[in-house]
């Protein structure tokens, strides 16, 4: 007979390991980017499967000021993101100003507006994603100015509020565009987050993971094997960046991504998302991705549309459909074999205690 502290030892290690994850390359958690709410079913459509209808997998939506009156149509979407599992990554956006020919820089008080609005809605979970606006490196996307020191003043006040409020928002920068060179209208990505860092040291230990724009480029067209930072990998740049400066490893979402469709990407989409989905993609410091667009037909976004103006499915939508069933195929499987893997170590747990 085992003596009892001996036996409880046993018991409690073996129920420690048998929730203990077999060391794997993760898989990829594919969802979509969409620019309106009632785009929400659509998304379900391409990136839910009855393989992986459990999994809870993201999509990326925009809010603009304009949206601050539509909550029923928001309220909709976020309902049908319950059912289906899709957990939303709320980008904030303001209005654009012809006057500076970009979108508007916001106020402390828009910036609240968008908690009394997020706060209204019932949410698919708990944990609410947010990312504070986009893109900040281009002067278009910033009130036309390139002030690094302005965007992490609304960036730390945003998150700074974001964690006081009673739900668990989780708060995502605006990502960089990794492509952009000083000139200007725009800055080198890092050079802006070096302003950024001078301006508030502390910023980014407000933040809750890392937000990454990693577009295979030049012109959305390159190979996924093309390495720099530039490229679909561009995130590992920032990653390592944001380590050597804060001492802490880093998660991230890639919410935009994808290829323009040309004569020549469309030869080879499948094989580029494949790779891509098998090699880059399965990151285990990537927590989701959403490529751009779900519905980008007619409009300056048509050559990333994953669904053309008549609803069809282009080329994009059935490469990525392809992977996210892959994708889900394994997951089933994944999760089958830590079922069993489990109920093996519950049965030597049994037998301990016989």
């Amino acid at each position: 007979m085992w003596p009892k502290f001996v036996t409880n030892f046993f018991l409690w290690t073996l129920v420690a390991l048998a929730f203990v994850r077999p060391a794997r390359a993760a898989i990829p958690n594919l969802g979509v980017h969409i620019l309106h709410p009632e785009e929400m079913a659509d998304a379900a459509r391409l990136i839910k499967t009855a393989d992986n209808r459990d999994r809870w997998t993201y999509v990326t939506m925009t809010l603009s000021l304009d949206d601050l009156s539509e909550h029923d149509r928001w309220q909709a979407a976020f309902r049908t993101a319950r059912r289906a599992h899709i957990q939303p990554i709320v980008r904030l956006v303001t209005q654009y100003d012809p006057s500076s020919d970009a979108w508007a820089i916001p106020t402390r008080g828009q910036i609240l507006s968008y908690f009394d609005f997020l706060n209204s809605l019932t949410w698919p979970k708990s944990e609410r994603y947010i990312i504070v606006f986009n893109e900040p490196n281009h002067a278009s996307e910033w009130g036309g100015q390139l002030d690094p020191a302005s965007y992490a003043a609304a960036l730390r006040f945003t998150a700074a509020w974001a964690h006081t409020e009673p739900a668990d928002y989780k708060v995502l920068p605006g990502a960089m565009d990794l492509a952009a060179p000083n000139g200007p209208d725009t800055w080198e990505a890092f050079h802006y987050l070096s302003g950024m860092l001078e301006a508030e040291p502390d910023l980014f230990a407000h933040l809750d993971a890392w937000n990454s724009h990693s577009y295979p480029n030049p012109a959305f067209s390159s190979s996924p094997t093309d390495t720099g930072q530039n490229k679909l990998s561009g995130y590992t740049y920032e990653l390592a960046w944001l380590q050597e400066r804060t001492g802490r490893e880093w998660s991230t979402f890639i919410t935009e991504t994808g290829w323009q469709a040309t004569a020549r990407t469309k030869k080879y989409l499948y094989d580029y998302y494949a790779y891509a989905n098998e090699h880059i993609w399965n990151d285990e410091h990537i927590l989701g991705i959403t490529p751009f667009v779900l519905r980008g037909d007619p409009g300056p976004f048509a050559g990333f549309s994953l669904l053309d103006r008549d609803s069809q499915p282009t080329l994009q939508y059935e490469a990525l459909a392809r992977q996210v069933e892959r994708n889900a195929l394994a997951w089933r499987q994944e999760y089958q074999d830590q079922l069993a893997h489990r109920e093996a170590f519950i049965v030597q747990a049994a037998e301990i205690l016989q």
